[in-house]
């Protein structure tokens, strides 16, 4: 025999599994480079009408108020991205850059795509050429000269170096970041990268620090935006709501018990 309690409750269950599981990629996650909290949304699932709101009462016209609905439990709706900006950390990097403000970098795959990050930790190929952590090329291509003493970056993205016996700093090209109209719809794919869809829409390719383009500040990263206390917070609710739909799953097995023995 089964009642409708326990499918939802282990609906709930479910759904708090779910919650768990977000959680722990949020706070794994805590010192990863520029990363964005995700957050999951659940919404309720269909009704069972057996007396419909509104629904006439009798034959005089009288309608019912509110009607009989009984609900089948929960679902995960969604996980969103929390995309703002988190705290800016002082690393005194020569090619760290974060992005103060929106934007993204772009950088090129090796399959010729591009895909997206703010994760600003950049380094020096075996080109020359400014890499991300895992040696994909930043776009557009800038090459740093083997005999270069220091590298400057402005707030709008002009990367220049110093050069022996020159006088003034060698301009080496200019950075060029993208923004989009939905950031929290950008797929991402691991490495600190992410993908455009067509909930992000394409990108917009534009000049840090003009309109409406963050603007780059050299030697500093992104910290992720997670809030520790927020999370564990959220972690020890999702237990006791697990909890609680458990108990309804005891419940419901004692109700049960109960009925089978007075039959």
């Amino acid at each position: 025999m089964s009642t409708p309690s326990l499918d939802i409750a282990a609906t709930g269950m479910q759904a708090m599994q779910t919650y768990v599981d977000v959680t722990s990629q949020n706070l794994a996650n805590i010192n990863t480079t520029a990363y964005k909290l995700q957050a999951p949304q659940f919404e309720d699932l269909l009704y069972q009408d057996f007396s419909a709101p509104g629904a006439n009462s009798s034959s005089n016209g009288t309608v019912q108020p509110t009607g009989i609905q009984m609900g089948t439990g929960v679902r995960l709706g969604s996980i969103s991205r929390n995309v703002s900006q988190g705290t800016l950390t002082q690393t005194s990097g020569p090619l760290d850059m974060a992005i103060q403000g929106r934007g993204y970098f772009q950088v090129t795959m090796p399959d010729g795509s591009l895909a997206y990050t703010r994760a600003g930790n950049f380094q020096i190929g075996i080109d020359g050429s400014i890499v991300t952590a895992d040696g994909f090329q930043v776009t557009p291509t800038i090459t740093i000269p083997q005999d270069a003493t220091g590298i400057s970056i402005d707030q709008s993205g002009e990367v220049s170096a110093t050069i022996p016996l020159q006088a003034t700093p060698q301009i080496l090209g200019q950075l060029q970041t993208v923004n989009f109209i939905n950031p929290a719809g950008l797929q991402a794919i691991g490495n600190n990268l992410y993908e455009e869809t067509a909930a992000s829409a394409s990108p917009i390719i534009g000049t840090p620090g003009i309109d409406g383009f963050g603007t780059i500040i050299q030697g500093f990263l992104e910290s992720s935006n997670v809030n520790p206390v927020t999370e564990l917070t959220n972690l020890i609710k999702a237990q006791r709501v697990y909890e609680m739909n458990s108990k309804v799953v005891t419940t419901t097995d004692q109700m049960l018990q109960a009925l089978n023995q007075s039959v």
